[in-house]
């Protein structure tokens, strides 16, 4: 079993690999958008998990993430012996491509940021236009009350 950090050095290995080609070497237009994001590689270097998103044309057209994976999924095996001639390793690891939903994720939580700062902003508002329930001062004082029965002859003035 290998150690984990030559993991680690083939998994980047292979998505340097793997991003060359698809950039420059495969010519298939479905592929033209996708952005290797990550890859992992098993402990015993036999299977290679690679991420990737999709971009669209422009900033308004959504992404077509089926055309991509099936792109990606007929180039597999030109993509395997590119790997396998650029790591030098006895067994060229079998690869597997799934769609990396960091950056999805990602646009979610900055929009539930957002939204949560907005409703910080109107909660604020209404608290600097909100006047107090009642009384402006609802303690009591002792200037106050003209009935203070305060004394220390309580308990009937003996002292102890």
């Amino acid at each position: 079993m290998a150690d984990p950090a030559r993991a680690q050095r083939l998994a980047k290995r292979i998505s340097t690999i793997v991003a060359s080609a698809i950039a420059s070497e495969i010519k298939d237009p479905r592929l033209a958008y996708v952005t290797v994001t990550d890859t992992r590689v098993t402990n015993d270097l036999h299977d290679a998990t690679i991420y990737y998103t999709v971009m669209g044309a422009s900033l308004d057209e959504e992404p077509d993430y089926e055309a991509a994976a099936a792109g990606l999924a007929k180039a597999t095996g030109v993509l395997r012996s590119k790997v396998g001639a650029g790591t030098g390793v006895r067994f060229t690891p079998t690869l597997r491509f799934v769609l990396d939903t960091v950056p999805d994720a990602a646009r979610q939580m900055e929009e539930l940021v957002a939204r949560a700062r907005a409703r910080d902003e109107m909660v604020a508002r209404q608290a600097a236009q909100a006047k107090p329930a009642g009384d402006p001062d609802p303690y009591r004082s002792t200037d106050d009350d003209p009935t203070d029965d305060s004394d220390d002859s309580a308990d009937g003035g003996t002292d102890e």
